[in-house]
């Protein structure tokens, strides 16, 4: 069945071409048209298109069907189109007549905008609990381990002391950051299209501001031509959300893979969260953490994949934007799947607290011993000479009380203030 069908045949190769993956991808997206078709039911009762049983008996049987999509018995066989088109023939099915009356007023361009949208704002949300669960996280390590010291590298050189507490509520405020894309997605997508039908609106006396309140958004797409604009571009804001989150996790994942290695041997991690090799028996790997690596990475081009699929799109709706939800619906499946098991290895991680006793970092201190000659009087530039020089010469000694006096320079990691941030920021259910 195709919600277009007029009684001609399409070639079955055609079918599968344009059909695609479509029906596996709605099953994420079927409860929402549901919903969305039960608020419009309500609407066109509400207008007079509508009986009070026709009303009732729509949405018996609306019901039925969200919860079979609930408890997972919901299925999109091959002679359906899509979820809309099957919804629509269960009901044309069980209620006759009554059931060719639910599309009045819309379209399957409406329906499935008001969908995604819907299935934007309820994800957007999880990941929003997600990445505040990872942050609070952060930021208890970091108080746990904020007077740990740990050596800083730039250009992948010797650098500066920094320390455990500086680096896990560096993730932690960068979540912040991320955070605030996350709520901008949130409100792109929280508003309604429904009522937009094809882009070009409805001669009905439709109720747009009741389906609206019906569906939770917080406002209405009023321009029919923009919420039909919307397709695509909501898909695409909330990419550049996503991207943002897997750009911090895929940074967080190196910098554990770089650490666990023997080189640096800053962290490790239980024997159950790390794999073996085929052939050599010593090898204990940071697998989990390389696959949240390219995961993210790949999350990280999706802005730039539906920006070359819009591209030069007009207005109006064209079959290209079927493939934004080849691309997104993945991406948020997999982003919530590395936030959680981030958060998972995280609770375990192992610090080590020797670090700075090797040698090789003593180096990391000539700031602090420049800074000393500075503070005495000496100007800036003479005493960055001199110490260069003692470097040079090999006579360069860490002052006594340097990793005292750095550790008090840094220890002060704002965690009150960064989590005040955070709460700004998160997503708020309209």
């Amino acid at each position: 069945m195709k919600l277009w069908d007029k009684g001609m045949k399409t070639d079955e190769k055609i079918d599968r071409f344009t059909v695609g993956n479509d029906r596996e991808l709605d099953l994420f997206l079927a409860a929402y048209d549901v919903k969305a078709s039960m608020a419009h039911c309500r609407m066109l009762h509400s207008i007079g298109l509508l009986n009070e049983e026709e009303n009732r008996a729509l949405l018996a049987e609306l019901e039925s069907i969200g919860k079979s999509v609930e408890k997972g018995e919901f299925t999109i066989e091959d002679s359906f189109e899509d979820m809309h088109s099957k919804i629509e023939f269960l009901l044309i099915d069980r209620l006759g007549d009554t059931g060719k009356k639910i599309h009045t007023a819309r379209s399957r361009n409406d329906q499935v905008l008001v969908a995604i949208q819907l299935y934007i704002k309820d994800e957007l949300q999880i990941i929003d609990e997600q990445i505040n669960e990872l942050f609070d996280l952060l930021l208890e390590l970091a108080g746990t381990y904020q007077n740990v010291l740990l050596p800083g590298y730039t250009h992948l050189q010797v650098a500066m002391p920094s320390s455990f507490g500086l680096w896990f509520s560096a993730y932690a405020e960068s979540l912040v950051d991320d955070m605030i894309l996350v709520n901008a997605a949130y409100n792109v997508a929280d508003q309604n299209p429904l009522g937009s039908a094809a882009g070009y609106g409805s001669s009905f006396p439709i109720d747009r501001a009741m389906t609206t309140g019906e569906l939770g958004f917080k406002t209405l797409k009023y321009n029919v031509i923009a919420a039909q604009m919307g397709r695509g571009k909501v898909e695409k804001v909330t990419a550049t959300a996503l991207a943002g989150v897997g750009a911090t996790l895929a940074k967080l994942a190196m910098d554990i893979c770089l650490y666990m290695s023997q080189n640096f041997n800053f962290v490790s991690f239980p024997d159950d969260l790390t794999t073996g090799s085929s052939i050599m028996p010593h090898k204990k790997n940071p697998d989990v953490f390389e696959l949240i690596r390219a995961k993210c990475n790949v999350i990280q081009a999706l802005p730039n994949e539906l920006s070359m699929l819009l591209t030069n799109l007009p207005s109006g709706y064209h079959r290209d934007l079927q493939l934004t939800k080849n691309s997104l619906i993945p991406a948020i499946q997999e982003l919530k799947a590395c936030l959680d098991i981030t958060a998972f290895t995280l609770r375990k991680i192992k610090v080590r607290k020797d670090i700075l006793d090797n040698p090789k970092y003593d180096l990391l201190f000539t700031v602090d011993a420049l800074n000393e000659l500075v503070k005495n009087g000496v100007p800036f530039r003479d005493a960055y000479r001199q110490i260069a020089e003692e470097v040079e010469s090999g006579s360069f000694k860490t002052p006594k009380e340097a990793r005292h006096t750095h550790l008090g320079s840094i220890g002060n990691l704002c965690l009150e203030e960064i989590r005040q941030k955070m709460d700004k920021y998160r997503v708020k259910d309209s």
